[in-house]
């Protein structure tokens, strides 16, 4: 894994205005950086900001403030035509639903090239048709494939199409948003593999966002855990599943299945309640050079004693 930083974000917040008195801090504050080459991974629970703050940095919505410097370019801000051909270049997203992320009406040799087609990248047809049946092959489908519709592909297939269309503009980065909780178990694993083989040969970058804690350990380099717009817990695996020091971060560990009936029959719950932590007034604070939690020197005082007495069940 390189040090070289690909991503930093710096302070970024996305509010959704309700009405004139609702508005909804979907991702409030947060900051880290994605080295090049890793894998960093995003988890919570539904309704945590994992999706809205994948979809902010890559400019499907404006961020509300903070900046993003990505690949040494500020994309933060407003962008003119040449930053936005370059964030489409070298940043792409792959979606949760295989299904609704692709045009029913779309061949699939139309929707892999969609990219080339409206960043005039494709060429002469001949040229189009080439650099479509590459990528198509290198995610395990074949030139046959071509002149279908998703409707005839199974989810895990079309969750291929999916992939073939984000690598066919030969990004940098890829945002992978729970790209495997709508696929069966054994589907899943394969997907996964495909993406693990994907980054050693093309040199990828993935922030994968997730709630499948079980999976995230296999392939990530560093997991950051959000709650409530929230990042209150940063780390490498080991950091987060070995040393896990948040309540919340806990209660997502201790939810996770022990595969042994005995040992998941004795285990002790952590139940995390809404309002027992308040993050507007934590700060972050570093546990060692990779590890950090957000949290008031008290909560950070009373857990690093092992007190969790609030939670546990």
């Amino acid at each position: 894994m390189s040090a070289n930083v690909l991503l930093e974000v710096k302070h970024l917040s996305q509010f959704f205005r309700i009405d004139r008195h609702t508005t909804i801090r979907a991702v409030d504050d947060v900051s880290f950086h994605i080295n090049e080459g890793e894998t960093f991974s995003v988890v919570g629970e539904s309704g945590s900001g994992k999706s809205t703050l994948g979809r902010t940095l890559i400019r499907i919505y404006d961020a509300h403030s903070g900046s993003v410097n990505f690949m040494g370019k500020e994309i933060g801000g407003k962008l003119n035509s040449d930053s936005r051909k370059f964030l489409r270049k070298n940043m792409q997203m792959i979606f949760q639903d295989p299904m609704a992320s692709l045009n029913p009406r779309k061949k699939v040799l139309d929707a892999v090239a969609f990219g080339l087609d409206i960043n005039h990248l494709s060429g002469d047809k001949d040229e189009r048709l080439r650099k479509v049946v590459k990528v198509l092959k290198s995610v395990g489908l074949s030139e046959d494939h071509l002149t279908r519709y998703p409707h005839q592909f199974s989810g895990g297939q079309r969750q291929r199409i999916g992939v073939a269309r984000a690598l066919i503009m030969e990004p940098r980065f890829i945002i992978c948003d729970e790209i495997i909780s709508a696929l069966d178990v054994s589907i899943q694993a394969q997907v996964i593999n495909l993406m693990r083989r994907l980054q050693k040969e093309h040199g990828l970058t993935y922030m994968f966002i997730a709630h499948d804690l079980s999976m995230v350990r296999y392939l990530s380099d560093r997991v950051a855990v959000m709650h409530l717009g929230h990042i209150v817990e940063m780390g490498t695996v080991e950091d987060i599943y070995e040393h896990p020091l948040h309540p919340y971060t806990k209660s997502l560990l201790s939810a996770i299945p022990h595969p042994d009936p005995d040992a998941e029959k004795d285990r002790k719950r952590f139940v995390y309640l809404k309002g027992g932590v308040d993050y507007n007034i934590g700060t972050i604070r570093q546990l060692s050079d990779t590890h950090s939690i957000l949290a008031t020197d008290e909560e950070f005082s009373r857990w690093q004693q092992n007190d969790y007495s609030l939670f546990l069940k």
